[in-house]
């Protein structure tokens, strides 16, 4: 009679991936919108992990959850794998698709910085495949399906290359017939100022740093009043059509100034400790094409 006991429970490598996930950030609600799911079934995918283990695996707390000693420990070696499934993912479809490359960009970049450059980008290198993708927050390169990433960052990834493509400086810019209207009255006090909702620190940012600066620009506000855009592409044809104020990021309003459609409505302008960088893995198979991109795009 052939006997044929019960295999052990295999693997449960979905379970180790939300693990993972919400290891790196110690957060399910990070680690859901990482892998487009729930906070709620990271949870129960790290449940079932720790029932698979033996042990717990997190340590939950009214403000959150924290690694546990396991957790702790069992960390390194799992993101270590999941980069090297990725990267070994990525080398499969690159195989499948030479000559291409598939850039991920801030929708801000992608739309005012990038757009404009792209016939000349596809007129230098006639026999690449380009497509752009506008993405919020920037991809983990080692595990999705990009070839190179366009954001503005103020710490640069240590596991990528990483080339700063254009500082950045703010400063308000409105049309020139109310940057005259400004210039009689000295102040922005009484128009209309535009906020993108991703950096609706902009204002109070620079009132406050302009106020240091000279203390001759007053406002009555504290710099968050106004109309708010979910795009900053449409923030800056808010202001082209004279609509008020907006904070000007400079590699994104350069093309509209270039063209006087914009000017800087005052001469005090901000550093910004956020250049716009370029981003891409190292020593992949399209590394070496990723960098010539970079390369035409710096210049």
């Amino acid at each position: 009679m052939a006997v044929d006991p019960p295999r052990p429970r295999a693997i449960p490598l979905k379970a180790l991936r939300a693990f993972e996930a919400a290891a790196r950030h110690e957060s399910f609600v990070l680690a859901g919108e990482e892998l487009a799911v729930t906070p709620g079934a990271i949870a129960q995918q790290v449940k079932l992990l720790e029932e698979w283990a033996g042990c717990r695996l997190f340590e939950r707390k009214a403000q959150g959850v924290s690694l546990s000693e396991p957790g702790h420990a069992a960390l390194p070696a799992l993101k270590a794998a999941f980069d090297a499934l990725g990267a070994a993912a990525q080398d499969l479809r690159r195989a499948g698709m030479p000559g291409s490359i598939r850039i991920a960009a801030l929708p801000s970049v992608a739309q005012l910085w990038l757009s404009p450059r792209l016939p000349a980008l596809r007129a230098a290198f006639p026999e690449l495949l380009v497509s752009v993708t506008a993405l919020e927050p920037p991809p983990n390169l080692l595990r999705e399906s990009f070839d190179l990433a366009l954001f503005f960052l103020n710490q640069m990834p240590q596991d990528v290359e990483c080339s700063v493509l254009s500082e950045d400086r703010l400063f308000p810019v409105c049309t020139p017939e109310l940057a005259q209207k400004l210039k009689r009255a000295g102040t922005p006090s009484h128009d209309v100022l535009l906020h993108d909702e991703t950096w609706r620190d902009d204002w109070p940012e620079w009132l406050r740093a302009a106020r240091a600066h000279s203390g001759k620009h007053r406002h009555a506000s504290d710099g968050r009043s106004g109309p708010v855009f979910s795009l900053y592409s449409l923030a800056v044809q808010a202001a082209v059509d004279g609509a008020g104020l907006l904070i000007g990021h400079q590699p994104l309003v350069e093309s509209a100034l270039a063209r006087g459609r914009l000017v800087q409505a005052f001469n005090f302008s901000l550093p910004s400790d956020k250049p716009l960088c370029a981003l891409y893995p190292k020593d992949s198979a399209e590394s070496g094409l990723c960098k010539q991109v970079v390369d035409w795009l710096k210049s």
